[in-house]
């Protein structure tokens, strides 16, 4: 049985940004120690496009994910991977087998919008 995770308050859960994104570009990323894609997401015109690395080529190609809305943590600071510069956290969670499944919106909303 998992334990109960502690409660947190209002204030410290509005101290994680999270916005959504559009995909915009996707690369491959061969120097990452583990399969990875360079994906480029704009995230309006308040934040702007931003970069992340994301090890998510279990389930998808680069096509898949063009024009695709993901959420993105933007306050965590840039984390430099090999010669790429991640600038926000792309979030998903782990499938049965333990291979990331993005997060997404449910209907389109405006690039930048933010989880209240």
């Amino acid at each position: 049985m998992t334990p109960s995770p502690t409660p947190l308050s209002w204030d410290e859960f509005l101290r994680v940004d999270l916005r959504v994104g559009t995909i915009v570009e996707v690369r491959e990323f061969p120097q990452a120690r583990k399969p990875a894609y360079q994906l480029f997401v704009d995230l309006g015109p308040e934040i702007g496009l931003k970069q992340s690395s994301a090890q998510i080529t279990h389930h998808y190609q680069p096509s898949d994910l063009l024009g695709r809305q993901v959420w993105c943590v933007v306050n965590f600071p840039p984390k430099q991977i090999g010669p790429f510069r991640s600038e926000v956290l792309v979030t998903g969670t782990p499938d049965a087998a333990g291979h990331i499944v993005l997060t997404s919106v449910a209907s389109p909303v405006p690039n930048g919008s933010r989880l209240i």
